[in-house]
């Protein structure tokens, strides 16, 4: 049962902390925990997708049990939310119930053809900001009609998607209120400025209420592993897009606590400055999903526990590559893996535990880091799942996962993300 709490609140700053297994929400909240008392006030967001569900065999209220049992026991006072991770309309029904964060994924109506009727509306809105100065930090952008027009045909069917989405969720929710975020980023190419014009003018006038969106940045955004691309052109988006929502929020309705949102695929340890410094200079809030960051802690918390939790990991790979193509196939967008170059079962198996942890963890600095088989460890946790002895080493192995699970959402992402 969703708890009784300011609900009306938004918070500026949020981490979405998936749990694949749900082991692991007090050892996450600790983090937040911990920076609270170091002056950096996150909310944490305990996210879980449809497809996470089917594959683990969990439900919403697995997820919703196990984030009110962290605040319980941590005695959290704040503001917290359990999000439907990359939910559509189809598959919305089954999170309403425990569920206050709805991540709605359109990104697959990306280039479809929209009902005309949506597309002619939309193409006649977005056309009334034609050739005016829209803000931006490097001058004031004016799209011309040839731009606009052009994102009309590309966003008109997210956006009718979106539209329909929120109808659905309304009507499920019987009133009651919910944190509503816009996902686009699991595409291939990331929006243009006209794209994001359009997608808030379009989203607007449909009575979508925005809290958070997530568009698709430039670069590779691939699971477990670190940012690959420019840098400075993520800046630059970054600070043009958050301009536009600005304006958004001041000329379309779009609602004032409005943000944005990174669908990180975790660990984009190379961009955490930037987005730091960014957030400094703009004022602006920002809410980020670091994906599965702590199922891969409980890997390397495994190897480390001693060699049955070794064992266990090297069992699971070896499952894993008799079904690489089946595992990797839902995550073709977002992971870059070359089954032919990983090591095989035998001689991963050869390898050391301290070896094994070291290849996985990430760490650049490391020589034995392994960022392809960090990200085949990513996609491999249905085969945990169907392990009883997985299951029973996590709960005897506390003392070796935990402080891993709390370190590096406190180390490497909330302190690099949010903190002074």
């Amino acid at each position: 049962m969703i708890p009784d709490h300011a609900r009306s609140m938004f918070p500026r700053f949020s981490l979405g902390c998936g749990d694949r297994f749900g082991y692991e929400g007090r050892a996450q909240l600790r983090a937040f925990v911990l920076a609270r008392q170091q002056g950096i006030p996150v909310i944490p967001v305990w996210n879980k997708s449809h497809r996470e569900h089917r594959l683990t065999g969990t439900r919403p209220a697995d997820v919703r049990r196990e984030a009110d049992e962290a605040v319980a026991a941590l005695g959290w006072s704040e503001l917290y939310y359990v999000d439907a991770d990359h939910v559509s309309a189809a598959t919305l029904a089954d999170f309403v119930a425990d569920c206050d964060f709805f991540t709605l994924d359109v990104a697959e109506a990306i280039g479809r053809p929209p009902p005309p009727e949506a597309e002619a509306r939309l193409r006649d809105r977005a056309r009334t900001w034609r050739a005016r100065p829209l803000p931006s930090p490097y001058g004031d952008w004016r799209p011309t009609a040839a731009e606009l027009d052009a994102a009309v045909r590309r966003q008109a069917a997210p956006i009718e998607a979106a539209r329909l989405a929120w109808e659905k969720l309304r009507a499920l929710l019987g009133g009651r209120s919910a944190h509503v975020e816009i996902s686009m980023d699991e595409t291939t190419e990331p929006q243009s400025l006209a794209d994001l014009c359009v997608i808030l003018v379009g989203l607007a006038d449909a009575g979508v209420p925005v809290h958070t969106l997530a568009p698709r940045f430039p670069g590779a955004f691939h699971k477990g592993v670190d940012y690959e691309g420019d840098p400075t052109q993520f800046g630059r988006r970054l600070e043009e897009a958050l301009a536009l929502l600005r304006w958004a929020r001041e000329e379309l309705g779009i609602p004032p606590h409005a943000r944005l949102s990174l669908h990180s695929g975790s660990d984009k340890f190379r961009l955490y400055p930037i987005i730091r410094d960014v957030l400094r200079r703009t004022g602006e809030g920002l809410h980020v999903k670091t994906a599965g960051t702590t199922w891969l802690e409980e890997v390397v918390g495994l190897v480390r526990a001693g060699a049955d939790g070794a064992a266990i990991v090297r069992e699971i790979y070896r499952r894993a590559l008799d079904h690489a193509a089946t595992l990797l196939a839902p995550y073709a967008a977002v992971v870059s893996v070359d089954v032919s170059r990983l090591p095989s079962a035998h001689e991963l198996a050869a390898w050391s535990a301290d070896h094994l942890a070291a290849a996985i963890q990430h760490d650049p600095s490391s020589q034995k880091y392994w960022p392809e088989l960090r990200q085949f460890f990513h996609v491999a946790y249905p085969v945990a799942a169907t392990m009883p002895e997985f299951h029973e080493a996590l709960r005897a192995y506390r003392a070796s996962i935990e402080p891993g699970v709390t370190f590096n959402l406190l180390e490497r992402h909330l302190r690099p993300l949010f903190g002074e």
